[in-house]
């Protein structure tokens, strides 16, 4: 069952979208933008050899580098200026999030409104130069441990790779929070949306190239298709999915007014913890097989060739780990972002109840009742999406970037940027239809 706004997001009228001229300047703003980011993605760092690199990134492929390198739409690979993407940014706004669950001073920051979201924002632009940094220098260190790859090794060398990436991911903050407020959608999302999109093409000549040299076959590479498209209505079908828990209001009065009882709904969704789970599963396991290859590249034996034997990608152990994390922080960050008990207060304060439930206490357990059982619904749904291209991944030799987390990534930021641009139109409609209402006043 669909909302009331998004049936009348179904009905807007496309024909005014050429007279929304403020929704085209956004748009406009949006793409370019993003087109200054994908110049980044080439410019290389100064001081290493990008074909010596290449050929230690390309034997290191299944590790958390390709990952990364997903995200940021192959400046990993070319190690270029935004190499750190937006990562260190997303990862500080997590780190946010959980320390206002635990410090009381953050969570009264939180609860203060628009005064105190601007603190915490600060606070994690703070945190992601902080994180930024950290990585940058140990980008350095491991740079300089490749034979071949740094023509210069040294303090210098360090110093200015770690003042490069920090200032690109600095950039990149600003970026996205420019796009946010100017342009259309969450600026950080469609920065790493953009970086999986521009590798669509690449993985699907690659896949087709690998057909018409017989590696696969036509009907694996037509099943992958139709497989993809059923993915895509699957993911769009469980994003949209809701509980929906009755609320009511009770009479109230206002002066000499009398307001009637009134009935609303308060919405939860199945997917709570949105794409969360499997990077962040994705980044734990894939971490010790990197950090394994690039031992072995160097002569490590023993445990770290046991890890990268046992921990690849598409072992049992793996993919049974892997699960595990997906189920696991999908409990985990679904009880950060979400408080029933915050719920049930608000609830009280406002004399709304949910009917058959005493307000306060009860309410709470309620919610947190409720929303326990779907999020096994949504956990499971996480984990059966990034599985099944795992195994494809790992038995058929398809692009990496089938993988269910960016088929996750790219359709959650397109019905988001899609369900803004509806929000856009639907405000350029109502203007007109005020602005014709006050003219018929006028001549009447």
């Amino acid at each position: 069952m669909v909302s009331a706004a998004e049936q009348l997001a179904a009905n807007v009228n496309w024909g005014a979208f050429a007279k929304a001229d403020e929704l085209k300047k956004r748009i406009w703003f949006t793409l370019g933008a993003l087109i200054i980011y994908r110049l980044g993605t080439y410019i290389p760092l100064p001081g290493i050899d990008p074909a010596a690199f290449e050929a230690t990134f390309n034997g290191n492929n299944q590790g958390v580098l390709q990952l990364f390198n997903m995200f940021s739409g192959g400046a990993v690979q070319r190690m270029a200026i935004f190499a750190l993407n937006i990562m260190p940014y997303i990862s500080a706004s997590i780190i946010i999030q959980l320390l206002t669950s635990v410090f009381p001073t953050l969570e009264a920051l939180k609860k203060e409104g628009e005064a105190g979201r601007k603190i915490l924002n600060q606070y994690t632009r703070y945190l992601t130069v902080v994180l930024a940094a950290f990585q940058a220098y140990g980008i350095a260190i491991g740079l300089e441990g490749q034979a071949g790859v740094v023509t210069d090794p040294g303090f210098f060398f360090r110093l200015t790779t770690t003042l490069t990436l920090t200032g690109g991911t600095v950039f990149l903050m600003w970026l996205g929070e420019q796009i946010t407020s100017r342009g259309i959608g969450n600026g950080s999302s469609l920065i790493i949306f953009s970086g999986i999109v521009a590798a669509f093409p690449a993985a699907i000549i690659h896949t087709l190239e690998l057909g018409r040299q017989g590696q696969l076959s036509t009907f694996l590479i037509l099943a992958v298709m139709v497989m993809a498209i059923f993915v895509v209505g699957f993911i769009v079908f469980m994003e949209r999915a809701q509980r929906r828990l009755v609320i009511t209001y009770p009479k109230r009065q206002q002066g000499n007014r009398v307001y009637e009882g009134q009935t609303s709904f308060l919405p939860l969704k199945l997917n709570t913890s949105g794409v969360i789970p499997p990077i962040f599963a994705s980044s734990l396991l894939l971490l010790p097989t990197t950090i394994a290859n690039f031992s072995e590249q160097r002569g490590g034996t023993g445990i770290l060739a046991a890890i990268s034997l046992y921990l690849g990608q598409g072992r049992p152990l793996y993919l049974i780990l892997y699960v595990a994390l997906i189920v696991f922080f999908a409990f985990f960050y679904t009880a950060i972002v979400f408080n029933p008990s915050d719920t049930a207060d608000n609830l009280k304060k406002h004399s709304g109840f949910i009917p058959g439930i005493r307000p306060g206490e009860r309410t709470a357990q309620y919610i947190d009742k409720v929303l326990m059982r779907i999020t096994v619904l949504g956990a499971a749904y996480l984990a059966l999406i990034c599985l099944l291209p795992q195994i494809l991944i790992s038995y058929a030799a398809l692009p990496f970037y089938f993988g269910g987390t960016s088929l996750l990534i790219v359709v959650s930021v397109t019905m988001d940027t899609v369900a803004q641009i509806h929000g856009h139109l639907q405000a350029h409609q109502y203007e007109g239809l005020v602005k014709k209402a006050k003219l018929r006043g006028r001549k009447k």
